[in-house]
């Protein structure tokens, strides 16, 4: 009992010499609580919605007050069918609305009209939210004031709804969860790749003590950095390449021919930013247990705020912007658009600049630190 005594308070002891691993003990179930107790929703607000009115008339602003009204979509005005479509492609726009010019003259002629609801399909989940709160557009707020009944003409037939709601399913129209995960998962996997094995690449040679005997041998500092992350670096890439055929062949994930040249960029800047972040937590981190608890600290953020499993318009409002300073958020945006969507790569260009910038800021911080530590 003695001998389980004392090795039990060494291990104690061992860890109050590490406070920022008792930091990141006390503070990752507080975040896990915080993230699944009130950030997290399935139930989105304020999806962005694209329409077009061209009838203009009371009984078309009736169906638009009441979305707006209703507080779940967002309108805002485009000019034609074919913007709507483009909206959404490009990702400024989750739904679209198209009221026909002879709306109400239908309507009043009982001709049951129809109008044009459009849906992104990337997120079967968001999709089928979308789809459930189209009713506010034919609730009976609404529909009241859209019988007409003509007194000389009895034998009319009244249809229940004055006007029908034809739904279509952009991108994804049978709502494929595979398509919608599995690009993601290509991210997760090269985080994991790149900040567990890269993020103990440094601080491993620290506590064996050969770092210095690199740093004395005949090689340059970006040398040796290049030299640690290389083999980190084509293993991501394999990884992207591998998941991505794998997907394509076994689970028949699309790969339009106009993707070929924004997904070797993706894999490039992808790659690179999250080598980038790795080298950072290895040399910011004392020990490999560190820089593993680091590791897990961003990843599992990630996972939930990226938009891969949760949708960002369901997040409150303050936690929005922490999903933005997240790599794994713009992989998402871009390997869908493009693999889902085809979404042209200039509405793509901020996503690629973003993760460009994770790479230099990231790089950056590492050479700083390193030469700090060398000195």
């Amino acid at each position: 009992m003695g001998i389980i005594q004392a090795i039990a308070k060494k291990e104690f002891m061992q860890l109050k010499s590490e406070p920022r691993l008792i930091g990141f003990l006390l503070f990752m179930p507080l975040l896990m609580l915080i993230l699944f107790g009130y950030a997290l929703r399935l139930e989105p607000k304020d999806i962005k919605m694209a329409y077009v009115d061209s009838d203009k008339s009371y009984f078309s602003n009736l169906i638009k007050t009441n979305i707006w009204s209703d507080g779940y979509f967002k309108l805002y005005e485009v000019e034609s069918q074919a913007d709507i479509i483009n909206e959404i492609r490009s990702g400024r726009a989750k739904a679209g609305l198209y009221i026909q010019k002879s709306f109400s003259k239908e309507l009043t002629d009982n001709a049951q009209p129809n109008i044009n609801f459009y849906v992104d399909g990337t997120m079967p989940s968001l999709a089928t939210s979308m789809k459930n709160n189209s009713s506010v557009m034919n609730d009976s707020e609404v529909t009241n004031g859209m019988y007409f009944l003509d007194e000389d003409a009895p034998n009319v037939v009244i249809a229940q709804e004055p006007f029908k709601i034809e739904t279509r399913v952009l991108f994804n129209e049978d709502e494929l969860e595979t398509w919608f995960f599995l690009p993601s998962v290509i991210g997760v996997l090269i985080m994991q790749i790149a900040l567990i094995l890269a993020g103990i690449s440094m601080v491993r040679e620290r506590e064996s003590n050969t770092l210095e005997q690199l740093l004395v041998a005949p090689i340059s500092k970006a040398q040796l950095i290049i030299a640690k992350t290389l083999p980190y670096t084509l293993i991501g890439l394999f990884e992207f390449y591998f998941i991505l055929g794998l997907g394509f062949f076994v689970f028949d994930l699309p790969l339009p021919s106009s993707a070929y040249f924004p997904l070797l960029l993706l894999s490039l800047v992808y790659v690179g930013a999250m080598i980038a972040l790795g080298l950072f937590i290895s040399i910011v981190s004392q020990t490999q247990q560190q820089a593993m608890f680091i590791a897990i600290f961003i990843i599992i953020p990630s996972v939930l705020l990226s938009g891969m499993i949760f949708p960002i318009e369901a997040m409150p409002s303050f936690i929005r912007p922490i999903a933005y300073l997240l790599p794994l958020t713009y992989f998402n945006e871009i390997i869908r658009g493009v693999l889902i969507k085809e979404t042209l790569f200039i509405d793509l260009s901020l996503d690629y600049l973003a993760l460009f910038g994770f790479i230099i800021f990231f790089s950056l911080a590492s050479i700083l630190k390193f030469k700090k530590y060398v000195a």
